[in-house]
């Protein structure tokens, strides 16, 4: 007999009714705004009564990621049902998919076996409709713009210096640069253009940071647009674009609420990608799982050197959060790629290739720590195929760093499988910690670059390209200078080539453009060949996703 799919686990269990999943939290009805059985929206509004920080903050990260894959959402969602299983008040905050790596690479991502959100198709695909309201806030800006420019250009825009790029939430390389405003005098200034995809765009970056209406709508008046033809930057607010804006966001920015298949609460809201925008869920839903948990488990993208440097540096560092531990989601398997195993090999047992692999997960680990000053323990999840050798081996390394390891089966065992870890988490928030942060607000642009790369990717230090120098004085002579720093780099490695693996030394980090995200409240330094519109890949994962007569969909998994 096989293994059941995700979408096969989560259709096989019947959900609680999200009213009963929101009484269990003491949620007042009057709050609560439910999209059918198993969603509901929840009034930011509830916050104002008591924004007071309730319960303990638990960061969930990983390793390097690899084609052997890691399951960090899957860990999250099994730690916190393996906390409600010890009796504790736990609620879950994670990000929303995209609907580009959906249809692209992952096929879902709502967790997997039985550690998953529910409804899995609905968080998968349309949701409760929030991407749609950022894009939609996206393109109004980016008409309003090219309309002003048409209407006559008061403000004399530089139509060759526009940042301000239009957004759809898929895949779609061939929309990376574009030409648009062509046909005849009625259709605009025929001009270069392009597309981000929604979840690298600043909009969604600004709505998961915001902290309330008016927080909102003072973010989307700072986001700078273009520039003039004397240089000074032009802004939304000049164009009067953000009460509309926010206007379409005000239902978005109300956190979802759904579940995990064992019941417990969980927030669903906002999702930036970790590689290119800042990779975390939304401040609001964020403090509302600490409002009414004693435990607040949420996750960071991608690797530590992206998603927790940027939850660290950046969500912690604007919304005042200190977490009170974090977890680094480790395999044997993905250990032991990046330590020269082929893909083909990683069942078989091989100790040497895992001991060059480690190095990758002791780095990550080691950030955390002595960077960061915050407790860790390491989950390694766990999957048949590993030994009892191999998995003390890990054991060993990371004790040596005076951090313990706690096997996972939440995959295979739900919440009962994520119990151990659970157990290891409480003993580490119970302790006090020294957390900060990896830079200060007043180093300069370049210095804030130099820390990142040296304590946390551990390169031997940064080039900037021409231009790069050029743009960071110009943002310091602006008054961006004292923002943080949102580095898009490859996911596959430390470095900023994807092609090395483990824990490499001795490199150097390429920057070639840095670009102010005034709304947002950072500075975007793009490295490598990174790119804010990804393309599909040969045998997309939408090929295989269907639905039925019915209306029961298979294929995301």
């Amino acid at each position: 007999m096989g293994f059941l799919s995700d979408i096969e686990i989560a259709q096989s269990i019947k959900p609680t009714p999200i009213m009963q999943v929101a009484e269990k939290l003491k949620i007042d009805p009057e709050y609560i705004e439910p999209y059918g059985k198993y969603k509901a929206k929840i009034d930011f509004n509830m916050l104002n009564e008591n924004s007071a920080k309730a319960g303990k903050l638990v960061l969930v990260t990983a390793i390097t990621p690899t084609p052997a894959g890691e399951g960090k959402t899957t860990t999250t969602v099994g730690l916190s049902d393996g906390l409600a299983k010890l009796g504790k008040n736990v609620v879950v905050a994670l990000r929303e998919p995209s609907l580009g790596p959906v249809f692209g690479v992952k096929g879902g991502a709502a967790g997997g076996g039985y550690a998953q959100v529910v409804p899995m198709e609905d968080i998968n695909l349309h949701f409760t409709g929030d991407f749609h309201a950022i894009g939609a806030a996206n393109n109004l800006l980016a008409a309003i713009l090219d309309n002003h420019i048409h209407q006559g250009n008061e403000l004399d825009i530089d139509t060759r210096n526009i940042t301000w790029r239009r957004c759809v939430d898929m895949n779609d390389r061939q929309l990376r640069f574009i030409v648009d405003g062509m046909g005849g005098k009625t259709d605009g200034m025929p001009r270069e253009d392009g597309y981000d995809i929604t979840v690298a765009s600043e909009i969604m970056a600004i709505f998961c940071l915001a902290t309330s209406i008016t927080d909102l709508k003072s973010k989307l008046a700072s986001i700078i647009v273009a520039y003039s033809r004397s240089g000074e930057p032009i802004t939304a607010s000049q164009l009067k674009a953000e009460g509309a804006m926010a206007a379409l966001l005000k239902d978005a920015l109300k956190p979802n609420l759904v579940q995990t298949l064992e019941g417990t609460p969980a927030f669903v809201h906002g999702g930036p990608f970790a590689n290119i925008a800042h990779g975390c869920n939304s401040i609001i839903a964020t403090s509302m799982a600490l409002h009414l948990g004693d435990y607040a488990v949420t996750e960071a993208g991608f690797g530590a050197d992206l998603g927790a440097e940027k939850f660290l540096d950046i969500k912690c560092r604007i919304a005042d959060l200190q977490p009170d531990a974090v977890v680094v989601v480790a395999t044997v398997r993905a250990l032991k790629h990046h330590g020269g195993a082929k893909k083909e090999d990683l069942t078989r047992e091989d100790l040497e290739a895992l001991e060059r692999g480690l190095p990758n997960l002791l780095q990550h680990v080691e950030n955390i720590t002595k960077v960061y000053g915050l407790p860790c323990v390491v989950a390694v999840n766990q999957f048949p195929t590993d030994t009892e050798a191999e998995t003390k081996l890990v054991e060993d390394k990371c004790r040596a760093l005076g951090v313990n390891v706690a096997l996972s089966e939440v995959w295979a065992k739900g919440g009962e499988g994520g119990v151990a870890l659970a157990k290891e988490v409480i003993r580490l928030t119970e302790q006090s910690n020294d957390f900060r942060f990896s830079y200060q607000s007043d180093d300069s642009i370049i210095d804030k670059l130099e820390s990142i790369a040296r304590k946390v990717y551990h390169a031997a230090g940064v080039d900037l390209t021409p231009s790069a120098r050029e743009q960071a004085a110009k943002l310091e002579s602006l008054g961006f200078g004292n923002m943080p720093i949102c580095i898009a780099k490859t996911q596959y490695s430390f470095s900023d080539d994807p092609s090395l693996l483990g824990a490499p030394k001795d490199f150097r980090v390429t920057v070639r453009s840095l670009k102010v995200s005034a709304g947002a409240g950072f500075i975007v330094a793009l490295t490598g060949d990174i790119m804010t519109m990804p393309g599909l890949p040969k045998v997309p994962a939408a090929e295989k996703i269907d639905v039925d007569e019915k209306g029961k969909i298979s294929g995301l998994f």
